[in-house]
């Protein structure tokens, strides 16, 4: 974990698995209204009243431990 390949690695993994979890849960969610462009929805759902903070800190949360799980564990 002191190597600076490490979390450039833990990088590559856990941006790509964030946007599919950001992803997967905007469609769980409210698929219906992101898939039929009604975004004002969309939005209200998940990110108006503050509730942006912990849609993107759960996921966030969720991506860094799950990177850095994977990448430690290929790396040994």
């Amino acid at each position: 974990m002191k190597n600076g390949l490490f979390w450039v690695n833990v990088l590559k993994v856990g941006i790509p698995f964030l946007v599919f979890v950001a992803l997967f849960s905007l469609v769980v969610n409210s698929g219906g209204a992101l898939f039929s462009g009604d975004f004002e929805t969309v939005n209200t759902i998940n990110f108006s009243e503050q509730k942006w903070k912990r849609f993107w800190l759960t996921k966030v949360a969720v991506s860094i431990l799950y990177a850095v799980y994977v990448v430690n564990k290929k790396t040994k």
